[in-house]
């Protein structure tokens, strides 16, 4: 009885070294890969509604009319 007790407290222990293991690999392979950086995950829309991974170029210029603006003027006639 006390034999296999000495089995299982061994498989038990080497499960443990081989989690410890396995987590400092992962550990390492995050410190050494480059982190994304924030423009990498950018996604813009396209015109037709399609995502891309590159900047749309600027063709209209935004801001043209007084109709989307929404400033309204502060001081109006009463």
């Amino acid at each position: 009885m006390a034999n296999s007790d000495s089995f299982n407290k061994r498989q038990v222990e080497k499960q443990k070294r081989a989690k410890r293991k396995e987590k400092q690999k992962k550990r390492e392979e995050r410190k050494n890969n480059p982190k994304s950086s924030f423009d990498d995950m950018m996604a813009y829309v396209d015109e037709n509604g399609v995502i891309t991974s590159t900047p749309p170029e600027n063709t209209k210029p935004e801001g043209s009319g007084n109709a989307g603006s929404g400033v309204l003027n502060s001081k109006t006639s009463n």
